[in-house]
């Protein structure tokens, strides 16, 4: 596979969100207002609070993802904020409004770091913090601030039980972008009885296969690839009602429209922590996902890559930056 390296390598993770190539969306908001200020519109810094660069590393990336700028510079997320916990998702559309529409070459991220520390106050200390931990709860709060209900439903007809998606009960922006769904096959090494499991997921943490160099197909080949459970790790069989070695296998039943990768770094040798210091190749555009989603549904299995998180230092520290893809200008 051909790599392209926009930037420096990582040395803790990389995360890398992608848009499905198809699809189009309406970014003229952030076009006209490109035309009548003096710098590049999303091309904003955030001031560091002290320790914060995972902070506005992760801030960066989902300010530059072209249908979540739209949905907050439109004003959609107002009708959608629920009263009880709108003080995130407001603040977030402020640094969003700040970065795409004001006329600082660098705005400060304050007003959203005071009202996530008030819910999470680990974040507010002056110490360092995991971005992907971040992430994820800043998804989650986007979400639980902006969701809809909706009767849960399950696709039927002709598609196989294994490839069935559910339909989440709770709809946000962040999942209709965000959000996939893992199906699991597990087979019985005995009876060969199979039986299937749903779970849904927001970011897909892949191992790496090499300690020196190695792509980013190598990494998802791993996580997909059967894996056999044996000794303390047996499942109990339905059919044997007993315990007994498994064969299980993962594959996406449903493709997010926005993928986030994490790459695991950190790597356990008997005691001994250690950082994985790999060189991962990546393609920049038209990564194939096809060999890992449910046949049904491979319907726009390439993406391209709009965002990446690096963290370069070692185990005890070390410091975040990010690297965007422009959704006006395409540079990064």
């Amino acid at each position: 596979m051909a790599s392209e390296r926009p930037c420096p390598a990582d040395d803790f993770s990389i995360y890398y969100v992608l848009a499905e190539c198809t699809d189009h969306y309406d970014s003229s908001p952030v076009k006209e207002v490109e035309e009548n200020q003096p710098h590049s519109q999303g091309v904003t810094g955030l001031r560091n609070l002290g320790n914060t660069c995972y902070m506005n590393a992760i801030l960066q990336c989902l300010c530059s993802i072209s249908p979540l700028v739209e949905y907050f510079l439109s004003g959609k997320y107002i009708t959608a904020l629920q009263k009880d916990c709108s003080e995130v998702a407001t603040a977030f559309a402020y640094v969003m409004t700040d970065m795409w529409l004001g006329d600082s070459e660098c705005v400060s991220p304050e007003i959203f770091r005071s009202a996530f520390g008030n819910l999470y106050p680990a974040f507010m200390k002056k110490t360092q913090q995991d971005a992907q931990e971040f992430l994820i709860y800043v998804l989650n709060e986007l979400h639980e601030s902006l969701k809809k209900c909706h009767r849960k439903s399950y696709e039927k007809g002709s598609i196989p039980r294994c490839c069935r998606k559910t339909i989440a009960n709770e709809v946000s922006i962040i999942t209709q972008l965000f959000e996939g769904q893992l199906n699991y096959s597990i087979m019985c090494l005995k009876c060969e009885n199979c039986t299937y499991k749903n779970e849904v997921f927001t970011i897909l943490c892949l191992p790496i296969p090499s300690d020196y160099e190695c792509s980013l197909q190598d990494c998802l080949q791993c996580f997909f690839q059967q894996d056999t459970l044996t000794w303390h790790n047996q499942i109990h069989c339905s059919f044997c009602e007993t315990k007994q070695e498994t064969a299980v296998r993962a594959s996406i039943s449903k493709a997010p429209k926005v993928i986030i990768f994490h790459l695991k770094r950190f790597d356990i040798l008997g005691t001994m922590k250690r950082k994985l210091r790999t060189d991962i190749h990546y393609p920049l555009t038209n990564l194939d996902l096809s060999p890992y989603i449910c046949p049904v549904f491979r319907k726009h299995p390439k993406y391209n890559l709009c965002a990446v998180v690096n963290h370069f230092g070692d185990l005890d520290g070390g410091h975040y930056t990010a690297f965007c893809k422009n959704s006006v200008t395409q540079a990064w």
